[in-house]
């Protein structure tokens, strides 16, 4: 079987049974396409039947070579991985040779939270005289209040919002809907968007429905919201490392710290595990770990 053949399979294979965002799909043919590119360098191509252990493993050398990240390297053959169990699967292969490759060891790292000043800094520091002002409010607001993953937040629609009832739908992934509170400050910001500046955009045929959108009248972009997270963070001088994600974080620990119950907290999160969620719980073990080595008198 050819590469481009097997990844064709593939990604139906992920769309179809596994439910995945295109985001996702991409992701997975982003880790396939480098072993693709290393096999043609170091080889001169590799028939896909004919990849061995000790290709993979002159890959991962490659990877080090190149001072992938440890954490990088592991996603990268996570997605090679999965690839290669759904050609066992299907019978395409014979021997699977990544089965006995090792993944490289990774330290868990938790996600950098804002504290709540440091959530309304962000927010204030938006410049509302500009056109974008109040939609740029309304967005970072509800990120924060509803613990929203970027995709979920573009595609959020006006027909979504259920206001008088005190809540949003929104589309997960794997296409899962899930219902989230919205809380009296959220509803206002995104009210006042509605009502204000948003009527000014000249809205394109196909994007009518959709909640936020840029000056074009089109679905904001994944880029775009990630860009005005960053250059609100440089105008206040926020020393962390930040991300659109970071609202998300922030609003699962908040609520973690507030003595929310876990299985509440997951069902907002739309995870499909709870063992996702609890790593807020150790977040906020370790805000407690700090408190006491900064404030009690025998640290």
């Amino acid at each position: 079987m050819k590469w481009n053949k097997a990844k064709d399979g593939f990604v139906d294979f992920l769309r179809l049974e596994k439910s995945l965002s295109p985001n996702s799909v991409a992701a997975y043919l982003g880790d396939i396409n480098k072993l693709i590119d290393f096999l043609d360098t170091e080889y001169g191509g590799v028939g896909i039947e004919k990849v061995t252990l000790e290709h993979m493993k002159r890959f991962v050398k490659s990877l080090n070579d190149k001072s992938v990240s440890p954490r990088t390297q592991a996603r990268t053959l996570s997605g090679i991985k999965a690839l290669f169990r759904y050609l066992m699967m299907e019978d395409v292969i014979e021997v699977d040779p990544t089965a006995l490759l090792e993944l490289p060891k990774i330290g868990s790292t938790l996600p950098e939270v804002l504290t709540v000043d440091e959530v309304d800094s962000l927010i204030n520091a938006v410049d509302t005289e500009k056109t974008e002002g109040e939609r740029n409010v309304a967005m970072l607001e509800t990120l924060y209040s509803c613990g929203l993953r970027v995709s979920e937040l573009i595609n959020l629609k006006l027909t979504d919002l259920f206001f008088d009832q005190g809540f949003i739908k929104v589309a997960g992934k794997g296409d899962k809907d899930r219902l989230v509170p919205v809380s009296d400050t959220c509803k206002k910001r995104i009210l006042d968007y509605v009502n204000g500046s948003r009527k000014e955009v000249k809205i394109k045929p196909d994007y009518q429905n959709y909640l936020f959108l840029n000056r074009r009248g089109a679905q904001l972009s994944r880029v775009m919201i990630f860009t005005i997270v960053k250059d609100l963070a440089e105008k206040i001088d926020l020393k962390k490392k930040i991300s659109p994600h970071t609202f998300r974080h922030s609003f699962a620990t908040h609520l973690v710290a507030g003595g929310a119950d876990l299985r509440a907290v997951q069902d907002m999160l739309g995870h499909e595990s709870i063992l996702t969620t609890e790593i807020y719980t150790h977040l906020d073990n370790n805000y407690l770990k700090e408190t006491v080595s900064q404030f009690h008198p025998r640290s």
